[in-house]
């Protein structure tokens, strides 16, 4: 297989993935489960030279040749396991060549069906062996018909599966296996891609002092075999997994520098929406005054008000026209000058127009400001409470749900009105990229609060529940990051919604008639306490709609089952 792909619709070469296995080998010791991490040697076109991995490599060519003498399952079962239409097996043989390769420990049973011990080969001859399949002078093969070995891969459990991120210059395709270490062998490096193996416990090689380098893919491996305490829990565990999915993280960059971003970090849909090709231009961080082209339509600048409650602070988006003027402002943020300079600092062309989500204080205040500036239409909806609101916003025009306000001569916005976390909250749909600028109706990496009166929890998951009927692809939230699969996200708010009131039904039906203070401690005692006035708001949200149909009722300051 190449390792580029060059193409006139794609000049810039392309790394082509090559298949890889490895294997975690763990074993039992005094101290608790111990695993097997190699040194690689120094080399100057090694990512990982010089760092600790676990033994493993490329698949090769004659690695398919080997399949006869596999023990345990042939390459239908094999390739099942791992999903994948037909050679899988070679995945297994790979990685028991490549154990034996670069640590000396063989999966093999013996002409007794036993797991091999290499007891009766001395150490030099495993040594030269083990150089001669590098070199190519002979193959695992030979030396099983030679001694009457057979490959034991049904001691290989399959862990994980790796892809290494687009934009390097080298590409794996790796399948990683849990291996419990073959009693009476030892392992040793093999002088040429390894120089050093350490058998050490998982936490201990995370550990800040350990003093080595380990990979990504490494680093997340060893936390994921942390919690168990013998070799043999490790491997049971990685058995019985089901369907394994591929983790390909990408390259984002920050203040200190790039690093590999994982599929479960709030930045990884963004960076590969803005930068699939693995440049390292996209940002896993949200610092306030950077502007970031999120599409030929959009642009999103960060207010400078990060606090617990804002995340990394307001979201402000210009949407217009690709290579088009005027534009849209949506959410100008708070009152901040510094915000109101940057924002007429950043705007790709003339700002018209101005569009508000909600009147809350870190969404709106800073309208009046930048309207005095650029002489844009302000649109919104005004406050219905005054608690906690910018009661001095003044929209040249209320908009109203299914109004569309054309931004641009082929971009459009239309308005759905959201009512729950505010009685006037507002999202917009830029139609023609199926993105949902949200404001706080759907926030990225928390809940969003539901403060009565203004706030409405049976209000709050309608509105969620009719986002479910438009066509989106992206939502472009008030705080955090661009969220790809709306309706998964959304399903899940849904979701937590509902499991949260479950809870304020259990503990009424287990407590009896409760004081609120107390039913608070029992209903969000997953959610730290310093957070817990903010989260009484929304837990009288709940109890509030279940009064409503019926369900709950106030009595004397006490809250109870009808």
């Amino acid at each position: 297989m190449t390792d580029a792909n060059v193409t006139e619709t794609n000049p810039r070469p392309v790394a082509l993935p090559r298949a890889a296995a490895t294997v975690v080998v763990v074993r039992d010791a005094d101290e608790g489960m111990q695993v097997l991490l190699m040194r690689r040697a120094e080399r100057s076109n090694d990512r990982s030279s010089g760092a600790l991995v676990f033994p493993g490599g490329t698949l090769d060519k004659g690695d398919r040749s080997l399949h006869g003498y596999c023990a345990g399952f042939d390459d239908a079962s094999a390739s099942a396991r791992l999903r994948l239409d037909r050679y899988g097996l070679d995945y297994f043989v790979a990685a028991v060549r490549e154990c034996f390769e670069e640590a000396g420990l063989l999966f093999a049973y013996d002409a007794t069906g036993a797991l091999t011990t290499l007891e009766h080969w001395p150490t030099e001859q495993v040594i030269e062996m083990r150089a001669a399949i590098r070199r190519g002078d002979t193959d695992l093969g030979a030396v099983c018909a030679r001694v009457g070995l057979r490959l034991a891969v049904d001691r290989l459990a399959y862990h994980s599966h790796w892809l290494t991120p687009p934009g390097l210059p080298k590409r794996f395709d790796t399948r990683f296996f849990v291996a419990e270490a073959p009693r009476g062998q030892f392992a040793s490096f093999d002088r040429l891609e390894t120089l050093e193996h350490r058998w050490i416990r998982p936490a201990d090689a995370l550990g800040e002092g350990f003093g080595f380098r380990l990979p990504n893919a490494t680093r997340q491996t060893l936390e994921s075999i942390v919690p168990f305490a013998t070799a043999r829990a490790c491997f049971e565990h990685a058995q019985a997994l089901g369907n394994i999915e591929r983790i390909m993280p990408r390259v984002g960059h920050g203040t200190q520098g790039p690093r590999p971003v994982m599929p479960n970090e709030a930045a990884y849909a963004e960076i590969g929406r803005i930068d699939p090709e693995g440049t390292g231009s996209a940002s896993f961080e949200l610092p306030p005054g950077r502007l970031v082209r999120l599409s030929e339509r959009v642009r999103r600048l960060t207010a400078p008000n990060g606090s617990v409650m804002t995340g990394p602070g307001t979201n402000t988006y210009f949407v217009g026209d690709p290579d088009g003027e005027p534009w849209a402002v949506i959410d100008p943020g708070p009152d901040d000058a510094g915000h109101v300079d940057a924002i007429v600092a950043a705007a790709p062309g003339p700002i018209r127009w101005i569009l508000v989500t909600h009147t809350h204080r870190d969404h709106s205040p800073a309208a009046a400001a930048l309207k005095a500036r650029t002489g844009a239409q302000l649109f919104g909806m005004r406050a219905r409470f005054e608690q906690w609101q910018d009661a001095g916003f003044a929209p040249d025009r209320e908009l109203a749900h299914g109004e569309r306000v054309a931004v641009g001569a082929r971009s459009t916005l239309r308005v759905i009105h959201t009512p729950g976390h505010a009685s006037n909250h507002l999202c917009y749909l830029l139609e023609q990229e199926q993105t949902l600028f949200t404001g706080d109706h759907v926030m990225q990496g928390s809940t969003v609060v539901i403060n009565p009166p203004d706030g409405d929890m049976t209000a709050y998951l309608d509105s969620l529940r009719a986002l479910l009927r438009e066509d989106l692809q992206w939502l472009a939230p008030g705080h955090g990051f661009l969220i790809e699969r709306p309706a998964d996200a959304i399903n899940r708010l849904i979701q937590h919604r509902l499991r949260r009131e479950q809870k304020v039904i259990d503990a009424l039906r287990d407590g009896g008639p409760t004081e609120i203070a107390t039913l608070l401690a029992k209903v969000y005692d997953d959610v730290p306490e310093i957070m817990h006035p903010v989260a009484q708001r929304s837990l009288t949200a709940h109890l509030l709609k279940l009064a409503t149909e019926g369900r709950t009722r106030e009595v004397e300051g006490r809250w109870e089952l009808t």
